[in-house]
């Protein structure tokens, strides 16, 4: 199996040429990198190629490596259900740098593109209605991203008097707390509630027990 996902990524690599950057097989997987703005024409050739037919997109997805100068990957995985096989296709980008749309190559990454840009902020250039699809419209960054707060920016909840949901910064309602003992596992009690019973049952007992 190997060989053959080798043999295909020689074949797209031969076939697209400055356009693929690199590739690899690992674990049974290919993954195809390729550059930012030839995205749209590797979609192209790898779903209408005659050894390739990958004409399922089954998702995009974004991945965020803070260090990295160009901090984001976006990630397209691919079927080929005419020759059982998948590939997995990798552009990176910044938060600046908008990516081409894929739209009209897959229509199904409609929903998957707007998906991206709420979680992670990833801009897609020439998307008819790139807008947030998972979180609210009025809400602040991107859940996704590493340096986003666990927290969160604001919290919302539901107004009584306004008869509406409100947002509001958040608040931490829980006081910090000091502990005397060194580890949380030194304040359990030796002997819990209850278990008083369970010893007089035994020292009780007739000798049934075994």
């Amino acid at each position: 199996m190997d060989a053959a996902l080798r043999d295909l990524g020689e074949l797209i690599s031969a076939s697209l040429g400055d356009a693929v950057s690199d590739f690899h097989v690992r674990n049974g997987e290919l993954a195809v990198e390729v550059k930012r703005d030839s995205i749209v024409k590797v979609l192209s050739f790898l779903r209408d190629d005659v050894n390739c037919q990958f004409k399922l997109l089954v998702d995009i997805c974004g991945v965020d490596y803070p260090s990295e100068e160009e901090r984001f990957e976006v990630v397209y995985n691919l079927l080929s259900l005419t020759h059982n096989i998948r590939v997995r296709v990798k552009i990176t980008t910044d938060e600046d740098t908008p990516v081409p749309s894929v739209i009209d190559v897959y229509n199904s990454a409609n929903w998957m593109e707007r998906e991206t840009w709420d979680m992670y902020g990833i801009y897609f250039t020439g998307h008819p209605d790139l807008r947030r699809i998972l979180t609210d419209y009025g809400f602040e960054g991107h859940p996704l991203r590493k340096d986003f707060p666990l927290t969160g920016y604001v919290e919302l909840r539901y107004d009584d008097e306004q008869k509406r949901v409100v947002y509001e910064p958040v608040k931490l309602t829980q006081d910090f707390r000091s502990f005397d003992f060194l580890s949380p596992w030194e304040g359990v009690q030796s002997q819990l509630p209850g278990d008083e019973k369970a010893d007089s049952t035994v020292d009780g007992g007739k000798g049934d027990a075994v």
